[in-house]
């Protein structure tokens, strides 16, 4: 196996490092499957995480909001931290079926 650092870019247009691996001495379609299902077990994982870390500013910017009288905003702002929770929870139950 050879470690390695590898620049990842998500949908959200900034770049991660992720530890990657490379295998060897297996078949092709293995060695696919194989890293297929680690980067989706550590994209699972990651993409909790990331969501956890927008849910924090979400809600500063929910205080900000309400602060400036626009409650509405803040409403709204709200209702999406719910979604990234409900989000959040499918992705918990994604990674328990890997």
């Amino acid at each position: 196996m050879r470690f390695g650092k590898k620049r990842v870019r998500y949908h959200h247009g900034h770049d991660h490092n992720s530890d990657h691996i490379h295998e060897s001495n297996h078949s092709h379609g293995d060695s696919i499957e194989s890293k297929d299902e680690k980067t989706l077990k550590i994209l699972l994982v990651h993409w909790v995480n990331h969501n956890e870390s927008h849910e924090e500013g979400f809600r500063e910017w929910v205080d900000k909001a309400r602060h400036m009288g626009k409650d509405e905003t803040a409403n709204n702002i709200e209702k999406a931290i719910e979604y990234l929770q409900k989000a959040n929870e499918m992705l918990i139950e994604a990674k328990k079926h890997m």
